[in-house]
This record gives structure tokens, sequence and C-alpha cells, in this order.
């Protein structure tokens, strides 16, 4: 939401600035290093049990894959690997590079490594998945042939398996014994052999990043220092950034002119695949009836978010996926906001006098599409309790089941490229996980498995269709916008960032 301060405002919000911890001494002009602003604090560096691109972007900093993304593209080149190559639909042949070290003194890189970081995608004995395990679910096993050489075997063809397995955070090499010795700890240290090394993290106030001094593989750090300052108000980074105390922020899209008219600084403008949406509890009474969902789906005015809380600056999402995916259901049906065509149904459903509780983030956008929401929703009838939450209990709710007793909740997630890394969310077994609706339909759970396995992409389209048509027929989401993202950026820093707008390539950050 655009918020009209005024100077006096602003320059006192920019004196306010150093009880944030950034010092001015280190701003704008500090050599060989960037101060990035992160939304939230990290939570879990884990690969197998990440919880969004914070980590990603962290653990592709500081650890190594077997083959990466080059520098703002999806175009992927060896990493860890010296070869990597598909010999069949179902294998995968690499070679390690000799002589690449973990930190801490954990030795060195070998096939072993990367047959445990892999496997632990696998379930267990139990049926127990970690949370990403999807980014893996044609794996088999993987076969070591030599101290840096081995194959992974697939049960079946993975046409998304270079794009959110191993170029992406879920092909991270960790070391097997530092991740068996420090067992859960992992969560909060990161032992790797990439081009930065995780110096120190003080929760809530920043992440320190140094360059690798024992890194040996082909892409070394770019700068000796990056420091990420978790900072969650909108108007706060773009204050943080216009006293030169970040380096790089992303802003909201009404504040692009402004930061524009600085001659030191510049905009990067990459239009969103990201999904934000509200989503419907099922198994919660009364909102197990499909009729009351289908009344809250008419009594939100989602063109009324997009006006007042993101002032017209992205389009309304229809559906799951945005247009620039394979999959995306064009015909997607439009819900209009209808109060009184809401008021009857609910009366159908023999409801009244309906309370719910509306879940969100803290952040001043947010609380103001949920706020929209509240006052739409009253029009038919329904009382609606705001329950605003800072990031760290937010997102806390995909652990153990937190969620289980959410009613509605305004929900804003990350895209990568394929489509199945958006619809593993919505399958029955991330139902106490990420699957905050609790919606179970075991044709979606078929259709994700079977999309993800076949390489026809006409024939991969038409199944992600299906599954976008099976989850409007649920009425338990409520799509809002795929977003944009707008990068404010020192022009003395090159950033890098992949084509979905929120994995940033730190490792490949640089001075201009």
């Amino acid at each position: 939401m655009a918020t009209d301060f005024s100077r006096r405002t602003l320059m006192q919000a920019a004196a306010a600035l150093p009880l944030l911890g950034m010092a001015s001494q280190i701003a704008f002009g500090a050599e060989g290093e960037v101060i990035a602003r992160i939304e939230t604090d990290l939570k879990n560096l884990d690969p197998a049990n990440r919880v969004g691109s914070i980590e990603d972007n962290i653990l592709q900093a500081t650890t190594q894959t077997l083959a990466r993304f080059k520098p703002n593209s999806l175009e992927w080149e060896p990493d860890a690997a010296k070869t990597i190559s598909q010999v069949s639909e179902t294998e995968i042949d690499f070679e390690l590079n000799p002589g690449q070290m973990f930190s801490d003194g954990y030795g060195e890189l070998t096939a072993d490594d990367v047959k445990f970081s892999l496997e632990r995608f696998l379930p267990d004995a139990q049926g127990n998945k970690p949370a990403y395990a999807d980014d893996w679910g044609a794996l088999d096993y993987v076969e070591v042939t030599g101290k840096y050489t081995g194959k992974i075997i697939l049960k079946n063809p993975a046409p998304a398996l270079w794009v959110i397995g191993i170029c992406d955070s879920s092909g991270t090499i960790l070391s097997k014994k530092a991740t068996t010795e420090l067992g859960g700890k992992i969560s909060t240290k990161v032992v790797g052999s990439g081009p930065y090394v995780l110096k120190e993290w003080k929760p809530n106030e920043h992440v320190i990043l140094e360059a690798n001094p024992d890194y040996k593989g082909n892409a070394p750090a770019q700068l000796k220092r990056i420091i990420l300052k978790p900072i969650s108000e909108w108007q706060t980074a773009l204050l943080a950034f216009q006293a030169k105390e970040v380096t790089f922020t992303e802003v909201e899209p009404t504040a692009v002119t402004e930061v524009e008219q600085d001659p030191n600084s510049a905009v990067i403008k990459i239009d969103g695949i990201d999904y934000e949406w509200i989503g419907v509890n099922v198994e919660k009474a009364p909102l197990d009836d499909s009729k009351v969902r289908q009344a809250i789906r008419y009594g939100i005015d989602v063109d009324a978010i997009i006006a007042g809380a993101w002032s017209g600056t992205v389009s309304r999402a229809k559906t799951l996926l945005a247009p620039q995916l394979l999959g995306h259901w064009a015909d997607a049906p439009v819900y209009q906001y209808d109060p009184e065509k809401a008021k009857a149904l609910l009366a159908e459903a023999g409801v009244s006098d309906l309370k719910v509780t509306l879940t969100c983030l803290n952040d001043a956008r947010t609380q103001a599409e949920a706020q929209i929401v509240q006052a739409n929703l009253a029009e038919a009838g329904v009382t609606v309790t705001i329950n605003a939450l800072d990031g760290g209990a937010y997102w806390g709710m995909g652990e153990g089941d937190k969620s289980k007793d959410l009613e509605l909740t305004i929900i804003p997630y990350s895209s990568k490229f394929d489509p199945s890394f958006q619809t593993q969310w919505f399958v029955s077994s991330q139902v106490g996980v990420w699957n905050w609706q609790r919606w179970k339909n075991a044709e979606f759970d078929k259709l994700h498995s079977e999309a993800a396995s076949i390489t026809d992409e006409d024939e991969r389209a038409r199944k992600y269709v299906r599954m976008q048509q099976l989850l409007d027929e649920s009425a338990s989401c409520i799509w809002i916008t795929h977003g944009v993202h707008n990068f404010a950026h020192a022009k003395s820093v090159t950033p890098a960032l992949l084509p979905n707008g929120v994995n940033w390539q730190l490792r490949y950050f640089k001075s201009a």
C-alpha cells in the first residue's frame, strides 16, 4: 500500500535508521561489500526442509550443487561437477572436481556426500517425507562408482529435475560427516564448499556471508562480504535504501519513480510468476461446506485489493499458474464481487452470523489487504477478525501441524520455473506442512505425480490445467496476484537475479 509520507515524517524515519543496526559508514561506498535487505529472518537452512527463497539464496551462495544456473539465466553449467550428463531418461552420470573442501575442517567433497545429500529427500522407513521431497520425487537412488563419480538413477523421467532439483537448493551437496554430527543444528548452520561462508547470524539483526578463502571451485566470490538485513516493512526498507544504509532491496511498485530520481540508484523490474491467495481451511466447520467457501469467494473483492493494497500496480490472478508457465489455465473463471450472492449461498448452507479469523503477515500491504477483505465480507454478513503475525510466527505454522486451526489465511508463495514446484504444495501429503487449506484430492495427487514424470509438454500442460480446475471446484483458494518484483540497487553494485525475481544469485553479485 502506498503511504503518503510528508518530508518531516521522512526525515524523522531516516534519522531513526541507525536503530536498525546499520551504521552509515558501511553504506553505498563500502568497497567489496553489499548490504541487502531481506523481508524476514532466515528460519531453516536444511535444504530438504527450508522455508523459502531467503534460505535458497544463502544456500546457493555458501554451498555447491552438481550444476548451477548461469548469471541471470536458466541455462546451466557445471558447479561441483567436472562433468554431468543425462545419458538416458532415467540416468544422470557425474564426475566431481577433486579437491573441493567443506568448511570447518569437514574434509573433501566426494560422491558419498552427493549420495547422502540427494537421498535425504527420500521418504524414511515410516514413509515420512521432508518438506521438499517432491523436488526429488523421481529419485530411486544414487550409485557411487568411485571417489568422485556416480550415477543418479531415476524411477521415471523427470523433466523438471534440472530446474528444481539439480541446479536449485534441493541439489545442495552437504557434508555427510557434518550433517551426521550436527543433526538438527544444520537448520541454523551451513557447512558448505561454496564461494561464501556463513560467518555470522544474529537472529532478527543480520546474516553475514564472507568470501570463502578455501573455495576451490570455478566461480569464486566477487565480493568480500554480503550482509543481509531483515526489514519486514516496505517503507522502512525504502527509507534505509534512500539513506544509503542498504545497497540492494526490493521496493513497492509505487516507489520506483522515486528511486529512479536518485542518480546513484537504479531499478530492475521482473514480472512475477509468484502466487498470492486467500486460503480457506476446508476441514474447519462451517468452512467444510463448499457453499460457505463459495460464499466467501463471492464476498471478497479481489479488484479492490489490487486497487487499494497494491495501488493498481499488479494484475489480478485467476488461477495458480502464471501466464508465463507451462500449464497456465487461460480460460479460468474470474469471480466478481457479489455480496448478495454470497448472502444467498450462506442462507442455502443454513449459516448465519458467520465469524471467521483471517491470519496474515503483519506488513503494511498485507494488513491493507486484510482490512479490505474484512470490509468486503462485512457486506455479506460475515464478521472477520484479523490476526496479523510477524514472519517468524506466521511461517512457523508450517511446522508440526500448527496450521490446523487456521480459518482464512492470506498466503504469499514464491514460484520456480516448472509447474510441478507450484502444485506440490497442494497435494494431500502436504497437509500439516504447507497445505494450509487442508484440501485433499486423490485425482489431484495422481495428476501431480503423472505430470512430473512425462516429457510430452502438451500432455503435461493438460494435466496441470485439470489440476487447477480441481482447485477451482474446491473453492479453497481465492487468487489475488502473481505480483511483480522491483529491485532498487546502488549503481556501484551489479546484482544477479533469476527470472522469477525471488532467487538472488548472491554468488554473482559484484561491484560495478
